[in-house]
């Protein structure tokens, strides 16, 4: 593809002349705020005409924050090869925001180097009231990535983000290689990756371990490849939620392959809104040569979607589900509802291939399927039987 093909060319770039700037050289010193380091080397890198390389060598570091702006006029790296701390406080930001680390409006970056962005969020999910209030204060993001095209970010771990890990908004030709997410399972709102109003983004060979969606998809996105993830616990890889907001644009092209789903709430999930106003659809789809370890609810469209009861069931999702594949799903789930089909009655589920699915349940229900207003198409043998009366 076009895309794989500028980022090696901008690795290619990188290798003829790359102007190291470590950030001890800026007055870094351990123990202390190394934010005005930072921000001096990046200044330095985004001015730059030839490839350059912030380096934040091994060992602790302290970040109070960081917001690193371009454009930049020639490829940057960014390698972390310490572990970076973000204040316990939540409110404790020098700029207030809902963001750790951003970086907006870069081209040709390349984030690497083994080390880690620890978040410290351990106080702040204890003031994490979402589940009944909608009113509720946004924590900061530990990796906030808007405006980026032709990127690299890989080698990397985010720890115990205080809500999502990462955001990747409105970007172009991305991709999470060999990352990892790491938090807790009863970690609220700590999303791993969180795409949207995006296109060409790829997440591969990578470990997402949080306590809600391992990935989760906005509007306005196409074009994206989820390959050889290992997700759990968490609560899936998910699309949406979508439809409360009347300006969200369509989704298309979307894969989710050879990836596995161990004790996740969920595998596979879209999920809309009823009684919203958005009429965008979601089409091309494909999900397959998954397994699944004791995953609840290894595939779900859930059109009726209403968490903690905070929305009206008397209007059906106005959002269309269509062009969808779903092959060799495999393995044990922790709920007798494996397969779960609840799609819109006003925009019924429409040309829904499935291949192959064995699905087996431990418990004492054996597995079985929900469906509404679908009609699927089946081309290989599936257990339980999807659809079946």
């Amino acid at each position: 593809m076009i895309w794989s093909i500028i980022l090696v060319l901008q690795l290619l770039l990188k290798a003829n002349s790359e102007r190291v700037l470590d950030i001890t050289k800026y007055g870094a010193r351990p123990n202390a705020d190394i934010s005005q380091a930072l921000m001096k080397a990046w200044k330095d890198a985004i001015k730059s005409t030839t490839s350059s390389k912030i380096l934040i060598p091994k060992g602790d570091w302290t970040l109070s924050q960081a917001r690193m702006h371009g454009p930049n006029k020639a490829p940057i790296t960014l390698e972390v090869k310490g572990n970076l701390k973000a204040y316990k406080d939540p409110y404790k930001l020098p700029v207030k925001s809902q963001e750790w680390v951003t970086i907006n409006y870069v081209n040709f970056l390349t984030i690497s180097g083994g080390g880690m962005l620890d978040g410290q969020g351990q106080e702040a999910w204890k003031l994490n009231d979402c589940h009944k209030n909608t009113a509720c204060p946004k924590l900061p993001i530990n990796l906030s990535f808007n405006f980026i095209n032709n990127s690299i970010i890989q080698d990397i771990t985010t720890k115990d983000s205080k809500f999502f890990h990462v955001n990747c908004i409105s970007s172009r030709n991305v991709t999470f290689q060999r990352f990892t997410v790491s938090a807790p399972g009863d970690s609220p709102n700590t999303d791993g990756i969180h795409i949207a109003r995006g296109n060409h983004i790829k997440v591969i060979d990578s470990i997402i371990k949080t306590g809600d969606d391992c990935i989760s998809m906005g509007d306005e996105l196409s074009d994206v490849l989820i390959k050889n993830v290992h997700c759990g616990p968490g609560h899936g890889i998910s699309i949406g939620s979508l439809g409360r907001n009347v300006q969200e644009k369509d989704i298309k092209g979307i894969t989710v392959q050879g990836c596995t789903f161990t004790g996740t709430q969920n595998g596979v999930r879209i999920k809309t809104w009823p009684s919203a106003p958005a009429t965008l659809t979601i089409s091309d789809l494909h999900f397959k040569d998954l397994t699944m370890v004791n995953a609840g609810n290894p595939i779900v469209f859930d059109q009726k979607y209403c968490p903690w009861n905070q929305c009206d069931l008397s209007k059906p999702s106005l959002i269309k589900i269509s062009d969808v594949e779903i092959s060799n799903v495999r393995g044990t789930s922790a709920t007798s509802d494996v397969v779960s089909f609840i799609c819109s009655k006003a925009k019924p589920c429409d040309n829904i291939r499935i291949g192959y699915i064995d699905l087996k349940h431990k418990g004492k229900k054996p597995p079985s399927t929900k469906c509404e207003n679908i009609k699927p198409t089946f081309s290989s043998k599936q257990s339980p039987h999807v659809c079946s009366k």
